[in-house]
C-alpha cells in the first residue's frame, strides 16, 4: 500500500483529472455531431489520453532529477514537482522506464487506430510522443515553444485526436473546442512557473517568467484567459457550438477573480499560491461546463 501510494505520488494522480476533461471536449462534439459511437473506442481513447499525461509527468520528474532541479526548487501544491525522487522513495530508473513504458502503450493504441481509420492520426500521435519526451529537455529551452506545446498537447493533441478516433475524421467544430483547453492549459503550466524563476534559470531554462518577468507574464496569462472566453463565444456565433455551451461563461466570476489575484500578486508568491489553486478550479471547469453544454444541445 505504502509504495502504491508513492508511484501515486509520482505520477501525480490529482493533476490527471486534466485528461478526462479534454476527452470529454472531444466526445461532446462527436456526439453532438450524432456520430454512431463504438463506446469501446472512447474507453481506448482515455486509455491512450492517461498513459500520455502520466508519460509526461514521471519523464518530466526524471529529466529534472536528473538535471538537479528538484533540489532547488521552493515547492508549493503547484509546482517544484513531487518530491519522490529527491527523497530517494523511488529508483530513478524505475521512473524512466514506466514512462517508456507509457509511451509504447500509446504507440500500440496508435496502431491500433491506424488499422482501424489509416495514417490520418499519426501526424497527432507522432507530435504527441515527441512533445511527451522532449518537453522538458528540449521545449523549456524556448520561451514559446514552452509556452504553446503544453496547450496543444491538451488541447488539439488530445481532442482532435479523441475526436478522430470516435469518427474516423477531423472537423472545424473538433479544433475550434480545442482552443479554450488550449489556452487555459498553457495558462497552468505559464502561472505554474511563477515560483520556479530562479530554479529554472539555474538548469538553462528559458520560459516566459524567466526571460520577461512575472509582470508581463501576468499580462500575457490575462490575454490567453480573455482569448478562451472569445473562442468558446465566437464558436457558439458561428454556429459550430450550440448555445448551451455557454454554460462555460459561468465560470467568468472565477475567471475574473484568477486574473485579478494573478496581476496583484504576480511577484508574492505565498499569496500567488490560492490564486494557483482556483487557476487549476477554472481550467478543470470551463472545458467541462462548455462540454456539457454540447451534450444537452444534442439532446434538445
Amino acid at each position: 500500500m505504502k509504495n502504491l501510494k508513492t508511484w501515486l505520488m509520482e505520477i501525480r494522480a490529482p493533476f490527471l483529472l486534466l485528461t478526462p476533461v479534454s476527452v470529454l471536449v472531444g466526445a461532446s462534439v462527436a456526439v453532438y455531431e450524432n456520430y454512431h459511437i463504438n463506446y469501446f473506442y472512447p474507453a481506448l481513447a482515455f486509455v491512450g489520453a492517461l498513459l500520455s499525461h502520466i508519460a509526461v509527468n514521471v519523464l518530466n520528474e526524471y529529466f529534472d532529477y536528473k538535471s538537479g532541479l528538484d533540489f532547488k526548487t521552493v515547492k508549493t501544491p503547484f509546482n517544484g514537482g513531487s518530491g519522490v525522487l529527491p527523497a530517494g522513495l523511488l529508483n530513478p530508473r524505475h521512473v524512466y522506464i514506466l514512462g517508456i513504458a507509457c509511451i509504447a502503450g500509446i504507440i500500440a493504441i496508435g496502431g491500433y487506430f491506424i488499422y482501424v481509420y489509416g495514417t490520418m492520426i499519426i501526424p497527432i500521435g507522432v507530435s504527441g510522443i515527441l512533445m511527451i519526451y522532449f518537453y522538458t529537455t528540449h521545449l523549456t529551452r524556448s520561451p514559446l515553444l514552452c509556452a504553446i506545446a503544453p496547450g496543444l498537447g491538451f488541447g488539439p493533441l488530445m481532442i482532435m485526436g479523441t475526436y478522430f478516433v470516435l469518427t474516423g475524421t477531423y472537423s472545424l467544430a473538433a479544433g475550434l473546442a480545442s482552443l479554450a483547453p488550449a489556452f487555459l492549459v498553457s495558462n497552468l503550466l505559464l502561472l505554474n512557473q511563477f515560483p520556479d524563476v530562479e530554479a529554472d534559470a539555474s538548469v538553462n531554462r528559458r520560459h516566459f517568467p524567466i526571460v520577461v518577468g512575472r509582470r508581463i507574464s501576468s499580462l500575457i496569462y490575462t490575454q490567453l484567459v480573455v482569448a478562451a472566453y472569445i473562442a468558446l463565444i465566437v464558436s457558439v456565433l458561428l454556429g459550430y457550438f450550440h448555445y448551451m455551451a455557454l454554460l462555460g461563461l459561468l465560470t467568468l466570476p472565477l475567471g475574473l477573480m484568477v486574473m485579478i489575484g494573478v496581476r496583484k500578486y504576480h511577484d508574492q508568491i505565498e499569496k500567488l499560491v490560492p490564486v494557483m489553486g482556483r487557476n487549476v478550479i477554472l481550467t478543470l471547469t470551463l472545458p467541462l461546463l462548455m462540454s456539457i453544454g454540447m451534450l444537452i444541445g444534442h439532446i434538445m
